[in-house]
């Protein structure tokens, strides 16, 4: 142990304590979460550190990590803006909005800008198709009917 801060290991008591003790590894979603939002990415070694404090199989976190796109496994800008590309929304102007993104970061999807400031990826749905087109900044924002205007406007937000 050592990676995570001793704030964290109590969130995680926390949230593992919501479970009977023999299942204390339903917690894995929230403790990879809270892993994330102190080290802004997943190592290896942190989520290794997880998979002890649960007391699990290391194999079994490393699933759930690469199965959601809302954990990173790789350094990312200070700002993850993740596009819903998904049919509904990709007919309602997320691959518009996508692109205007593209264009105005000058990065491409799973690339972060130079300055280290924005990550973009390309999301999965994100079950407000009736707001589209739909996005979601650090996991924690979701943003609808986004325009090209709305967009501009949180991107100068974001800096």
């Amino acid at each position: 142990m050592g990676l995570l801060s001793s704030g964290s290991l109590q969130r995680i008591e926390r949230e593992a304590a919501k479970y009977p003790p023999e299942q204390r590894q339903s917690a894995v979603m929230s403790a990879l979460a809270i892993a994330q939002d102190e080290h802004q990415w997943l190592s290896n070694e942190l989520m290794e550190e997880v998979a002890k404090v649960l007391g699990m199989a290391p194999v079994a976190v490393y699933e759930v990590a690469t199965f959601y796109n809302m954990y990173n496994r790789a350094p990312a800008g200070r700002h993850k803006i993740t596009v819903c590309t998904n049919l509904p929304c990709a007919l309602s102007g997320g691959v518009d909005a996508a692109e205007h993104l593209k264009h105005k970061l000058g990065v491409g999807f799973n690339e972060t800008t130079a300055d280290g400031r924005f990550t973009l990826k390309e999301g999965e749905c994100m079950g407000a198709c009736g707001d589209a087109p739909v996005l979601i900044v650090n996991n924690k924002r979701m943003c609808s009917f986004m325009s090209h205007e709305k967009l501009d406007k949180l991107i100068e937000e974001l800096k």
